[in-house]
């Protein structure tokens, strides 16, 4: 299935729902919120809006459950928009100054604005979900927002656990699978599971695409804290020292802590220099946080596939649902 056409029709939508603000008083408001979503200023363009994977498998999903895909263009955009409403207060939140290459909003505009801006993309994500009443019953636009406002809570609890764990040195792998449950897999699981709903799957159906959701997105983070560590910086596009040199709670970091040997001992005596990271990152692999990660990414890919092939996805969109999963689950390491 070409998904270029849902693509084109998800920026359509994302655009349409922003529009809300593009009023002469609130133009440069307006204009924050393009920014951010990669339409306006420079770097504009495809590096700068991201894949938009969320929202396309909110579209797949739908379509690959015998739904139309053009009906559900509302749902897809709100969980796009709360996806780059907690990248916003992220930024802030992790004092980060680029995004895909970009000064972040904060960054240009100042952390209040940035505030802001946050805050009006979460709001055009709950009137977004809301408007799907044009195409669906009063009961399925319920349904839809009930199961996006349980993952907007889900994502906080994981961004807390996220910012509380930075000034713990007692934490253990059973940690690590909370936070990212709330920070990474949350969201995704969400979209399947409104896009099974949309599709009019049952009840055994929308359990199935949302543990789908569920564990790609938990062997997704998995493989990105690999890559983190021990990834090519010319593939992936960000160091691989990062990780270390930023005392990121990963699951290899995890492993190596409970391992209790020589990387554990650095660890402890304080933040990292960019000359150790090499040796450190080897250390690491040595005592079991390279294998314990690669373990843990290929159980969760193995229980994706398989929550995948029990929704059974049908036709082009099923097609393209598992060829999806596949790049997801297969990147450059």
């Amino acid at each position: 299935m070409d998904t270029k056409p849902l693509l084109s029709s998800i920026e359509s939508e994302l655009q349409r729902q922003i529009s809300r603000l593009d009023a002469p008083r609130t133009g440069s408001f307006h204009e924050m919120l393009t920014y951010h979503m990669g339409w306006t200023g420079e770097g504009a363009g495809p590096e700068a809006t991201g894949k938009r994977i969320r929202p396309l498998l909110v579209l797949l999903s739908t379509a690959a459950c015998g739904g139309d895909w053009q009906l559900a263009l509302a749902g897809a955009a709100a969980v796009e928009l709360v996806h780059n409403f907690s990248l916003v207060h992220d930024d802030i939140q992790d004092n980060s100054e680029k995004r895909r290459g970009r000064p972040t909003t904060w960054v240009k505009w100042g952390m209040p604005m940035a505030i802001n801006v946050g805050d009006a993309l979460f709001v055009m994500s709950n009137q977004a979900i809301i408007d799907l009443k044009q195409n669906y019953s009063a009961e399925i636009v319920l349904k839809a927002a009930e199961i996006l406002h349980d993952t907007c809570l889900e994502l906080t609890r994981g961004q807390f656990l996220d910012m509380s764990y930075e000034e713990r040195n007692d934490l253990a792998v059973e940690d690590y699978w909370p936070m990212i449950s709330g920070k990474t897999a949350a969201l995704l699981s969400a979209c399947c599971h409104i896009g099974a709903l949309l599709g009019g799957a049952d009840e055994a159906g929308q359990d199935a695409y949302r543990a789908f959701g569920h564990y790609l997105g938990l062997a997704f983070q998995v493989q990105d804290d690999i890559l983190g560590i021990w990834g090519n910086e010319a593939l992936t596009g960000k160091s691989a020292a990062s990780d270390l040199i930023e005392g990121k709670n990963s699951l290899p970091i995890l492993a190596g802590l409970g391992a209790n040997g020589k990387f554990a001992a650095r660890w402890k005596q304080g933040p990292i220099r960019p000359d150790e990271v090499q040796e450190l990152a080897r250390i690491l692999a040595s005592e079991g946080g390279y294998e314990t990660a690669t373990d843990a990414a290929k159980q969760m890919t193995d229980l994706a596939l398989m929550s995948l092939r029990e929704a059974d996805p049908q036709g082009e969109a099923g097609d393209a649902l598992f060829e999806l999963a596949d790049k997801l689950l297969k990147r450059n390491q």
